[in-house]
């Protein structure tokens, strides 16, 4: 008598029963199995798990995987009932090995008994069912997607999902499949909520208004109305609850299914390599935005309207204006605008958020400021409502913290510091930010190939890798041939300057903290960025923590304390 176990897996694409697919897949193994004197132990079978997932990801599949290896299984062989349910794509080549490691025959219906590892015919029989496996995923795929998006088009129909804020799910009818509305199945539309709708209606009038998505949901939570999470809980239990955000107005006002139209396809799901460098492992799945170009939209109004179609589109025509006016403020603060010489160095240590520089009374503060609405985000944190820092305060201390290299106890270390460094820029080459991105984009490209080559050598599909490669080889190319039309890299003419001249150098500029203090602001924050510097400031303490970690490599040959010893 020989025990088996069964191993199998319950379909997720067509929507199978659990039990019935069980059933049916566990008598054709009887039937293979039973006539040989064989007799079915235990199960390894799983529900709800895609076919696509390797055997390592599936639970049940796992399982039995780890049984192989335990010496007191308590099965001699492995029947399955439907390879294609089993085995996707080239799951069988990364899976068999194993069972003929451990010596267990793996019986399937198609081979009619056990596969033998040395037959090329059964290699190439559960190659084709993989395939065949895949093909079929790939067609239910290709139908849903093609059947929704003719819904959505042509019938407006509501396909599921959560309602946008302002809009309620009403009942619509028998569904129009006779077998489905046999069994009491009714499709469904949108409606809009009496609660929510004004709402939404009332967004759109204080942005046309001039106020922005994060005035707008400062107002709605001063006056008390529920944020959409709050308002229906139920279909939103992993979000916060307490004050509207930005990013909710946000939503509201770009969602074009306010104006009446059925709107599908903005969200797709993306299947990507979870390792890149195992390609075995399989796919992670994430839900991925679409452009709007590929949105599909309903022919006819499939719903009530809440905004109307001229309204929604004065809408987006002023937040494009208002995108493009920031875009210009922020282009000429970076070119004229006043210059803050700790611009997003310093944070506050109570919420962890960089702190804004503001002028006041002709004194340069930064500032982090804790609202209203943010106290409900954090209702445990305390935080005073404005923490203020004093740009000249810190400036000082930090200025005389820098000159200190240059104090006559530390002066010879810094000089033999900078002439080493003044020794390497002189023979350093020089790149321009075009030639230094086209290298960096050539070095990516290199760095693709080589895992691409090695996820090929681990058994990847050839015709897969080979995109991947084809698609890096040519950004590769192009990239090359962006660097070869730039102009070639230059070297640094001038001579090193040894320790006398850098000595006269700062002989020349007198006190160094003086003249560190008095230098202009715009001048001062290339030195700051220069050497790292970034401060947390701790207001119930009053204190300022300074940290350096200079942008470039810094190399000290002797030990700083005695004259000789590595450093």
């Amino acid at each position: 008598m020989i025990r088996f176990a069964f191993a199998g897996r319950c379909s997720t694409e067509d929507l199978q029963d659990p039990e019935a697919s069980r059933n049916w897949q566990l008598t054709r193994a009887r039937a293979l199995i039973e006539p040989a004197g064989g007799h079915i132990v235990t199960e390894y079978f799983d529900v709800g798990h895609s076919r696509s997932l390797p055997w390592q990801r599936r639970p049940r599949a796992n399982d039995l995987l780890q049984a192989l290896r335990n010496p007191n299984r308590g099965f001699d062989a492995v029947v399955i009932g439907e390879p294609q349910r089993t085995f996707y794509s080239n799951q069988f080549g990364n899976t068999f090995p194993v069972f003929v490691h451990f010596h267990i025959p793996l019986w399937v219906p198609e081979i009619g008994g056990p596969i033998d590892p040395d037959n090329e015919a059964h290699d190439l029989v559960m190659s084709v069912f993989g395939g065949m496996s895949k093909g079929e995923r790939n067609r239910i795929k290709i139908r849903v997607r093609t059947a929704m998006s003719s819904q959505a088009q042509l019938q407006g129909r509501y396909l599921g999902g959560r309602p946008p804020y302002g809009y309620r799910i009403t009942d619509a009818g028998p569904h129009p499949n006779p077998s489905k509305a046999a069994v009491g199945q009714r499709i469904h539309k949108l409606e809009p909520d009496p609660a929510a709708a004004p709402v939404v209606q009332r967004i759109f009038c204080l942005y046309i208004d001039g106020m922005s998505d994060k005035a707008i949901a400062a107002q709605l939570t001063r006056d008390g109305i529920p944020c959409p999470s709050a308002h229906d809980a139920a279909r939103n239990p992993h979000r916060k609850k307490t004050a509207w955000q930005q990013g909710a107005v946000r939503a509201i006002i770009i969602n074009p299914r306010y104006t009446g139209y059925e709107i599908w396809n903005k969200q797709r799901k993306e299947e990507r390599l979870l390792d890149v460098d195992d390609v075995t492992l399989g796919h992670r799945t994430s839900m991925t935005h679409n452009p709007v170009g590929e949105w599909i939209r309903s022919n006819e109004p499939a719903h009530e309207a809440i905004i109307s179609s001229n309204r929604f589109d004065t809408v987006q025509t002023l937040r494009r204006q208002r995108a493009r006016n920031q875009g210009r403020q922020e282009r000429a603060g970076k070119q004229g605008g006043r210059p803050y010489a700790l611009r997003g160095r310093v944070r506050c240590t109570l919420c962890g958020r960089k702190m804004q520089p503001a002028t006041i009374r002709n004194h340069v503060y930064y500032r982090c400021e804790f609202k209203d609405q943010e106290q409900a985000l954090y209702p445990g944190l305390t935080h005073p409502r404005t923490v203020n820092l004093r740009e000249d305060v810190v400036c000082r201390a930090l200025d005389q913290w820098i000159a200190r290299a240059f104090a006559p106890d530390r002066l010879t270390v810094t000089l033999t510091a900078l002439t080493h460094a003044s020794a390497a820029a002189s023979t350093a080459e020089t790149h321009t930010p075009e030639q230094a991105q086209a290298s960096q984009a050539i070095k990516d490209c290199e760095r693709r190939l080589a895992r691409y080559q090695a996820a090929l050598e681990a058994g990847a599909d050839p015709a897969v890798v080979t995109q991947w490669i084809n698609a890096a080889q040519q950004d590769k190319e192009t990239a090359q041939r962006n660097l070869d039309a730039l102009p070639t890299l230059t070297r640094k003419k001038q001579s090193p300057l040894d320790a006398q001249q850098i000595r006269e150098i700062t002989d020349s500029l007198g006190d160094i903290a003086q003249r560190i203090q008095t230098a202009e602001v715009d001048k001062k924050g290339p030195l700051y960025e220069a050497l790292g510097i970034t401060i947390s400031y701790e207001h119930a303490k009053r204190t300022a923590t300074v940290r350096s970690r200079p942008s470039s490599p810094y190399r000290q040959w002797l030990c700083p304390r005695t004259d000789t010893g590595p450093t």
